[in-house]
C-alpha cells in the first residue's frame, strides 16, 4: 500500500512532545511491513539548524491561495528509513518555535498549518504519489480533509484515496476566528453546526472528525473516554455519531533508543538476566539529587512529567506528607505551572531526606530516573497514551498510574497469587486513591522473590512500534478494501 502521512512535527527533525515521536517512529515501522510510507513535515528553522542532509525535489510549485498564486518549494530528506519531505516557506516556518514562543502560540498558526496542509497536498500531485490512505494527525493536518472536500473534490488523482484522522489530545483543537476560512481559501459555506463551526470559531480538528474516511486515537480506552462529556471536549456528541469508525490504537517505543543493557547515558547497564546494574544507578540517583544512599533499602518512586493538574501533580501536592510516612523517597523531573512549582519547592525544603526535585527537562537525567527508581507514579487526571510508563517498564521501574486513557490499556494490575500483571493503578482521581496504590506497590517491595517476578514480567512487555505499525497496516488494509 502507498500511505502519505501529514504530522507537523516528527524526531529526529523537529520535536514539541510525544506526536514527534509517532510522526518520526510509526513510518520506519510501517516500512517495514511492505508498506510505501512518505511522510510531509513543514521546513522550520530547527531541521535547517541541525544540518540534516536535505535534495531538492521542486524549486516552485505554485497553486491558487485564496484567489492568489503561492508558491512552495519541496525538499526531501536524505537521513534514509521512511521518505520523509519538507514544506519550505520560510515566512511561515523559518521561526524559533514550531508553534509559538514562550509568550504564546504565534497569531497566525490558523494560516500557517493551513498552507502545510493545502502545500502538501499539492506536494502529492508533483510527485506522482497517489496514496492508498493519507492520515492525517491532529488539528494541524486535519484541515486537510477540508480542501480534499472543496479545492480537490473533483480531482481525479485523490478519486481512491481513502482518509484515516489521528486524534493525539482532543484538547487540542485548532481553534481560530472566522475570518480563517477567508483568509486560507476555504469557502464560508463549511463554517456551520455540521461543518467546521465550534462555538463560534472554526475548528481545524473537526474538519477531520468530519470528513476522515475513519477516526483513531492512541488508545482503546481514549476512544471510549472522548466520547463522553467528561474528555470529549464539547465534541463527544460528533465522535459518539462516529464511533464505528472509531479505533484506538495504542502508541508504541523504539526499544533502540530505550534500552537499559544499551543506554549510555545511565551509570550502569542491566537487563532481566542481570539485574545488578540497577542497584548501582539507584545509588547514582540518590546520590544526584542529595539525598542520603544510606543502608536504608527505601523504595525511590520517580516521576519525569510536567508540572500541571493534567498529569496530576496536584494530588502529589496534596498528599507528599502522606506518602512520606509509606517509607519511600520521591524524585521529580520536571517544569510547569508556577504554583504547582512552588509548592513542591517548599516541599523539598520541608522533607529534604525524602524528596529530590529538579525545575526544568534534560533527556539525559530522565533516562537516570527511570533506572535508579523503583517505582514510576504517573497520577494523571487524563492521559490518552502515556510514553513514560512505557519507557518505566523496560527499566524495571514498575509503574503506579491512575487508570485513564493509555496508561489503563498498558497497565495490568499485579496480582501476586497468579504472578500475572506489570503494575499498580487507581480509578478514583483522589489523592487517598493515589496513596492507597503507592501503598500496595510498597507493600510487594517488602517481598523481593515477589518483587522480582513483578520486575521480570515488566521487562518483558512488548509496546514496540512494530506492533502498532501492525495494526495500523490491517487498519489501512479495511479502508482499501483489502
Amino acid at each position: 500500500m502507498k500511505i502519505a502521512f501529514f504530522v507537523s512535527e516528527a524526531t529526529p527533525y523537529a520535536k514539541t512532545g510525544g506526536l514527534a515521536d509517532v510522526g518520526g517512529a510509526l513510518p520506519q515501522a510501517l516500512s517495514k511491513t511492505g508498506t510505501e510510507v512518505k511522510v510531509f513535515l513543514p521546513l522550520y528553522r530547527e531541521v535547517r539548524q541541525k544540518g540534516i542532509p536535505l535534495l531538492k525535489k521542486a524549486d516552485r510549485v505554485t497553486f491558487s491561495w485564496a484567489g492568489q498564486p503561492e508558491t512552495f518549494a519541496l525538499w526531501e530528506s536524505l537521513e534514509g528509513g521512511a521518505s520523509v519531505y519538507f514544506i519550505d516557506k520560510p515566512a511561515l516556518y523559518n521561526r524559533d518555535g514550531l508553534y509559538g514562543t514562550p509568550a504564546g502560540d504565534y497569531p497566525d498558526n490558523g494560516p500557517r498549518f493551513a498552507f502545510f496542509s493545502r502545500a502538501a497536498l499539492e506536494a502529492l500531485k508533483t510527485l506522482d504519489f497517489a496514496p492508498d490512505v493519507l492520515h492525517v494527525h491532529d488539528w494541524q493536518a486535519s484541515i486537510a480533509l477540508a480542501y480534499l472536500k472543496t479545492a480537490f473534490a473533483d480531482d481525479p488523482f485523490f478519486r481512491s484515496t481513502r482518509t484515516l484522522a489521528t486524534i493525539h489530545n482532543l484538547a487540542y483543537q485548532g481553534l481560530f476566528e472566522k475570518s480563517v476560512l477567508a483568509e486560507t481559501g476555504l469557502p464560508e459555506s463549511l463554517y456551520g453546526l455540521d461543518g467546521l463551526e465550534f462555538f463560534e470559531k472554526v475548528s481545524f480538528l473537526k474538519a477531520g472528525i468530519l470528513y476522515a474516511t475513519a477516526l483513531s486515537t492512541v488508545s482503546h480506552r481514549y476512544s471510549q473516554e472522548i466520547q463522553a462529556p467528561e474528555f470529549g471536549c464539547g465534541l463527544d456528541g460528533l465522535l459518539r455519531q462516529r464511533s464505528e469508525s472509531l479505533a484506538g490504537i495504542l502508541n508504541g517505543v523504539d526499544y533502540g533508543v530505550w534500552d537499559p543493557s544499551v543506554d549510555r547515558d545511565i551509570p550502569a547497564d542491566f537487563g532481566p538476566g542481570r539485574i545488578q546494574g540497577k542497584a548501582v544507578c539507584k545509588q547514582a540517583l540518590l546520590r544526584e539529587f542529595g539525598l542520603p544512599a544510606d543502608g536504608k533499602d527505601l523504595p525511590v518512586i520517580g516521576m519525569v512529567t510536567r508540572l500541571a493538574g493534567q498529569k496530576g501533580l496536584d494530588l502529589v501536592v496534596e498528599a507528599l506528607g502522606s506518602l512520606f510516612t509509606l517509607g519511600v523517597r520521591l524524585v521529580i523531573l520536571g517544569t510547569g505551572e508556577a504554583g504547582i512549582q512552588r509548592s513542591l519547592e517548599t516541599a523539598r525544603r520541608r522533607f529534604p531526606s525524602f524528596f529530590g526535585l529538579k525545575i526544568g527537562f534534560d533527556e539525559k537525567f530522565a533516562r537516570r530516573i527511570y533506572a535508579g527508581s523503583d517505582m514510576f507514579l504517573i497520577p494523571s487526571r487524563y492521559e490518552p497514551c502515556g510514553l513514560t510508563q512505557m519507557y518505566s517498564l523496560k527499566y524495571g521501574t514498575i509503574p503506579v498510574v491512575r487508570a485513564t486513557g493509555g496508561l489503563d490499556d498498558s497497565i495490568e494490575e499485579y496480582d501476586p497469587v497468579t504472578g500475572r500483571g506489570n503494575g499498580f493503578k487507581f480509578a478514583e482521581y483522589a489523592a487517598p486513591a493515589m496513596l492507597e496504590a503507592v501503598k500496595n506497590a510498597v507493600r510487594i517491595y517488602g517481598r523481593p522473590e515477589v518483587w522480582g517476578k513483578l520486575r521480570t514480567n515488566a521487562m518483558a512487555c512488548d509496546f514496540s512500534w512494530m506492533r502498532a505499525a501492525q495494526e495500523y497496516a490491517l487498519l489501512y488494509q479495511s479502508l482499501v478494501g483489502r
